[in-house]
């Protein structure tokens, strides 16, 4: 895995949202992130759109992470790039991952969630994407 190169750690949130139990697969990206020299928040289980927006304003995170594999991706998603917008967060990288069907993943980018990674997606692309979605905001 590629090693992170900017001079500030990302601090990035992994965030498990609704009524998926199923975390084995947020546990591997959050150390995955780690390894890449991140800075790891885990939500733990059961998170609210609302409780993971103010994760991240009291963090102060640079991205989070949505993990979810129950189907409510397409509800619980967009309701947290709502409240990051309701609480006027802007500078936030907001990424997707889960059993997310092709034809969701245009509708989730357009509210704000990037990536929208499927099982199997090579952890590289998902590090690289991560570093440089952050990167670009740093820049605004």
């Amino acid at each position: 895995m590629k090693q992170q190169t900017q001079t500030r750690r990302i601090k990035i949130l992994v965030a498990k949202l609704g009524l998926d139990g199923h975390d084995r697969g947020a546990l591997v990206l959050c150390r995955a992130f780690r390894d890449a020299g991140m800075e790891v928040i885990y939500s733990g289980l059961f998170a609210t759109p609302d409780r993971i927006a103010q994760i991240v304003e009291d963090e102060d995170v640079d991205a989070v992470a949505l993990s979810l594999l129950n189907g409510a991706h397409g509800t619980l998603f967009p309701r947290v790039a709502q409240q990051l917008k309701k609480r006027k967060i802007k500078d936030v990288l907001i990424v997707g991952g889960g059993v997310i069907p092709d034809e969701d993943k245009k509708i989730l980018e357009r509210s704000g969630v990037t990536g929208n990674f499927g099982p199997g997606t090579s952890l590289d692309l998902i590090i690289d994407h991560i570093t440089n979605g952050v990167s670009k905001l740093r820049k605004l």
